[in-house]
């Protein structure tokens, strides 16, 4: 396996000669709160409008961040991780994880950009609407993808820029890091390492 170049900098290259657009392509931490806490909000308000039961609501979200955790998984190890071999693809690469592995202490590149997350937002909620046709259902469903989602990029910037406490955590941490300094073709699930275990991806113990 090829050493890969990890730069200790805090500030990464610029990636586009346009202002404008180099502006989308770094956000604060916060900015996904501010986005996503009240649409949770508001799904779980229509959901109740619409009178679902607690049980339903209860099941619907926790089967939705389920589907964010394998999700996260196979977005991070098929696409983000796709090797393209033409130089466009190269570069969109770049553009869209590979710049987080040369330069993973760059707080502003650690949550995913509104220009980024606003249009999946809405390409997966078409696509679960298709399988959930219940729109009360649906909504329930999806304020718990987008709650996965949510604690997906505050953890993933915890875990580049805190020294976590508890003992979760820092498996969390370990593991993340194992990806991102030991092999970075094992560890893709950020917020659970349920999917590396259950598909053999993750970093094997030292005995």
């Amino acid at each position: 396996m090829k050493k890969n170049y990890i730069s200790n900098s805090s500030e990464s290259v610029r990636m586009f000669k346009s202002d404008f657009l180099e502006s989308f392509s770094k956000v604060h931490f916060a900015v996904p709160l501010i986005i996503y806490v009240p649409l949770i909000g508001y799904l779980i308000y229509k959901a109740f409008a619409q009178q679902i039961t607690v049980f339903n609501f209860f099941i619907y979200y926790i089967i939705g961040l389920l589907v964010w955790t394998i999700t996260e998984y196979l977005l991070h190890r098929f696409i983000f991780h796709y090797q393209p071999t033409s130089k466009f693809g190269l570069r969109l690469h770049f553009i869209f994880h590979g710049v987080h592995h040369d330069y993973p202490r760059d707080a502003k590149r650690l949550v995913m950009p509104p220009s980024a997350s606003i249009p999946l937002a809405i390409l997966f909620y078409f696509l679960f609407s298709l399988v959930i046709k219940n729109n009360t259902l649906l909504f329930a469903f999806f304020s718990g993808f987008i709650s996965g989602y949510l604690c997906y990029d505050m953890l993933h910037y915890a875990i580049h820029h805190a020294n976590p406490k508890s003992s979760i955590l820092k498996k969390i941490k370990q593991h993340h890091m194992l990806h991102h300094y030991s092999d970075e073709s094992k560890g893709y699930g950020v917020s659970s390492g349920l999917w590396d275990f259950i598909f053999k991806s993750g970093f094997t113990r030292n005995k």
